[in-house]
Order: structure tokens, then sequence, then C-alpha cells
């Protein structure tokens, strides 16, 4: 279902997952301090049907924003031709329904045009076509091809943004994670909940350079496949224009930019002194088993391994991420590369667990 999806689909390299509004607005409305006066870029994201570049074009205004960047690859497809603006009514191909050619579009101002009192995509459409926003074609660099988030005119638009929200190529990730970290952007992007577990990306989540958004981890994410493509679900729903709407389970927000919520701290109820035979150790390192977040004890004060859906509550403030190797029990358990609990290492009594994260309680010991 949800991550078989993602397996079959990443496989493929068929990264055309589209993101609902729904999702967005519900993490989104907890960065919206972030983002007024600033330049907001998705480089993953078709201006033609993208939510992210619809989401962020309808509240310009609300927001504060002082620009707003889209730029999509060549082949990207049309949702059922929602928006053409006039000027390249001709590059759509009628059999594929893809564009032949990649675009930048970009929003300075967000006024009604139409004369009927409300904002909304035609306004955006006018402006575009008018000339007053700017919709332009991309050309790729020779090396990458035009749109592609690492050729040169977008890695310039990515020096320009302030924050970089969208959903990108999930068979890219840790390639477009050290992208954003290289350029010093601020982000809210989306990516498979396994990432947590990339030896490129824990280390950013240990040092606190990446953490999860509000909204993640909370069941599945709804997100849209266009009609025509390579994977399916025998479970999907199809939406009018014969999308195919797939509930991925394994799909989380990732950001370094502060919220509140993240410092709400974990209610904890479990004892470990009632019960430390609920507590196992590891075979080779110096910590417990916790099986599920819920049973994270209130009066331990040791290491302890949790499952990754930990970073669904995680608090900086109180608790502190550790690398594994920092707790191995023997040398040749430090010298290995993996950063988590994980594999034969992971052990209990010889049974393999899951991959484990390690942390320590930060508070003091009352």
């Amino acid at each position: 279902m949800g991550n078989s999806q993602l397996s079959a689909a990443k496989k493929a390299k068929n990264d055309e997952f589209y993101t609902r509004m729904t999702d967005i607005e519900h993490e989104l409305v907890h960065y919206r301090d972030h983002f007024k006066g600033k330049v907001v870029l998705c480089n993953c994201d078709d201006p033609f049907e993208s939510n992210f570049f619809k989401y962020f074009a309808l509240n310009f205004n609300p927001l504060g924003l002082k620009k707003l960047i889209a730029t999509c690859y060549s082949g990207s497809p049309i949702a059922g031709g929602e928006y053409q603006p006039s000027l390249f009514d001709d590059d759509v191909d009628e059999n594929t329904g893809r564009h032949r050619r990649a675009y930048k579009a970009v929003v300075n101002v967000f006024r009604d045009t139409t004369g009927d009192g409300g904002l909304d995509m035609d306004d955006i459409r006018n402006l575009l076509d008018s000339g007053e926003n700017e919709l332009t074609e991309l050309h790729g660099d020779g090396i990458y091809g035009a749109g592609d988030f690492r050729s040169k005119e977008c890695l310039e638009l990515l020096d320009e943004a302030d924050i970089v929200v969208t959903n990108p190529p999930f068979s890219l990730f840790r390639e477009y994670v050290a992208t954003l970290m290289e350029h010093g952007k601020k982000f809210v992007i989306m990516g498979n909940k396994n990432a947590i577990t990339y030896k490129e990306v824990f280390p950013l989540i240990r040092d606190d350079k990446l953490w999860i958004g509000a909204t993640s981890l909370n069941g599945g994410r709804w997100m849209i496949m266009p009609s025509n493509s390579e994977v399916e679900s025998p479970k999907a729903k199809k939406d009018r224009n014969g999308d195919i709407i797939l509930n991925v389970a394994g799909v989380c927000w990732y950001t370094n930019l502060d919220i509140t919520k993240r410092h709400e701290d974990l209610l904890l109820y479990r004892r470990y002194k009632e019960d430390p035979s609920r507590y196992p150790k590891y075979d080779n390192y110096d910590a417990i088993e916790v099986s599920k977040v819920k049973d994270i004890p209130e009066d331990y004060w040791g290491v302890m391994g949790v499952p990754i859906t930990f970073m669904d509550k995680y608090n900086p403030d109180q608790f502190e991420i550790l690398d594994a190797r920092d707790i191995a029990k023997s040398d040749k358990q430090r010298k290995k590369p993996t950063l988590l609990i994980k594999d034969a290492d992971s052990a209990i009594n010889g049974k393999p667990k899951y991959a484990r994260i390690a942390i320590r309680n930060k508070h003091p010991e009352l």
C-alpha cells in the first residue's frame, strides 16, 4: 500500500506525486510568521497545476510575500489542462498531455484584474499574460535539463529565495536536501519518512539542522498521481480528472524553520523503576529498548532506543539525540558506519529489532 507504492515508484523513477491542498494548508498554517516579506521558491512545482504554487499565489497578500517563484521541468504533466497561458497554448503534446518545455513563473503582485471584487487564479493568469507577473521558458545548462533544480538557472533562483517549499523528487531526496543545505536555505519540504535513517539526513537531525514538520506521521498523506502513471494501486481512489489519489503512509514534512509545536513537551506516563523488565538492553549498545513512543519512561536518565516515529514528538529542549556509535559496547561496533541502532546490531538476546534512534532525556533527575 503506502510504502510499497513509494518503493515501486522509486524503482520506476516515477516522481509525479502531487500534494493535496488540504495537506499543504494544514502544515503551512504553522509557519505563517516566517513568510512575511520573503521570497518563496517552489522549485519542483509546475505553475500550471501545483497546489504549492496555488497556495502561495492565492495567499500572496495575506502572507505578505515579497515574491513567489515556481519552476517545473520539461515533460511535466498538466492535470486536466486546468490552466494554460495563451502564450504557450501550442506547447502541449496532444498525445501525452505534457509540456514540451520547462517554465519559470514569478508572482510580484496579486490584485483583482477581472473586476469581480475577488482574487483567484484567473487574476494570476491575467497578470502573467499581461507581463505584470512573469512566465518564461527555462533552458537548462547542458549538464542538467531545463527546470532541473540542479541546473545553473535554477540554482540562481535558489540563491535569490529566502524559503523553499515543495514536494521534491523523492528519488533525488538526498541530493535535494544537500543542495538546500549547501546554499544555506530555509525550507519546508516533503519526503519519505524513512529518509530519517539516511546517512546523509540523520546527522542533520542529530545536529538540530533539520527536523520533522508539524503535521507529520499522524497517519497517511493523500497524494495525487497523474492518470497515466506507471504505478497504480488497487486501493487507490480517482478524482474527476481520472488522476490517482493514493494514501501514501510513508510521507512526512521536513523543515528547518522553528515553530511553537516543536517545543511542546512529550508527556511521559511510564516509570522505569516500576517494571525494568519492560525495557531490555541491546546486545551491542549501552541502551534500553523502548518499542513504542508512548512507553518512554519519565524516570530513566540513560540512553534509550526509540522508533523513528519518535521524531514526530521530538522536542530538542526535552531530549538529546545521540550517535549510536558513541554508545557501542565494542570497538568493532564503534567503527561501523551506522548512526542509528539498526540491523543486526539492534538485537536483543540475538533477535534484531527495527531501526532505533538513540535518545536521552535532558531534564535533570528530580
